[in-house]
């Protein structure tokens, strides 16, 4: 296990070992314990009670922060003629058919978020192997295949966020920055919980809620109690 600093030892006394602390106190004590100079994000990670190797117990989506994430993105939108205008007007960073497509290929990623229209998505479709790893390939389920794109691209600046099981069940999520009112973040965390807690397959048996940790960019984590 690699060394910790001073900073972050002097942070994790303050946290009681193996104690789950109500989020408006957790959210206190990830302030409180933040090590780092900057403005630091602030992250949930969920371990649930779902066996991911199953299809039907794969979480994936997204939501919109009440508070926003304190982050803009910026946001690439793939679609042509009236669709490409709509984008540009609702504030897209980059639009763009074909073209843009070209770019990407030469290496160009200069962007965080791609919406694209259905019709789009055969000519994306074959940038899988640059997009897919990174996480930016469009998909329905997070509402970034959409002719809906004024609705998308408002989603994003306002603060969307995606979540999708990982490997072993565990879901993690940044919703806000140390600079954010407490009270603030507290909605952030609760839209995050019931939009989760809606999302329990049918098929997850047993504690669906295993763990609740909140923590701060290169901070401690601390245990949020159940809800």
């Amino acid at each position: 296990m690699a060394k910790r600093g001073k900073r972050y030892v002097e942070a994790r006394k303050l946290i009681e070992k193996g104690k789950a602390y109500p989020i408006e106190e957790a959210i206190e004590l990830v302030k409180k314990t933040s090590t780092v100079k900057f403005d630091a994000s602030i992250d949930v990670a969920f371990k649930l009670g779902v066996d991911p190797k199953h299809a039907d117990q794969q979480l994936r989506g997204a939501m919109v922060l009440p508070n926003g994430t304190g982050k803009t993105k910026k946001v690439l939108v793939v679609a042509q003629g009236a669709k490409a205008e709509e984008a540009k007007a609702a504030g897209a960073d980059y639009v763009g058919d074909k073209e843009i497509l070209e770019e990407i290929k030469k290496g160009w990623l200069d962007f965080e978020v791609v919406i694209a229209t259905p019709d789009m998505m055969g000519e994306l479709g074959k940038l899988g192997r640059i997009l897919g790893p990174k996480g930016l390939m469009p998909n329905p389920k997070t509402g970034t295949v959409t002719m809906d794109v004024t609705k998308a691209v408002n989603d994003v600046k306002a603060g969307r966020v995606t979540y999708r099981t990982d490997k072993v069940g565990n879901v993690h999520v940044m919703f806000g920055k140390c600079s954010f009112e407490t009270e603030k973040l507290v909605e952030n965390f609760q839209t995050i919980y019931d939009t989760l807690l809606k999302a329990k397959p049918a098929a997850s048996k047993g504690v669906y809620m295993k763990n609740i940790t909140v923590s701060s960019s290169m901070g401690p984590g601390v245990k949020v109690a159940a809800q």
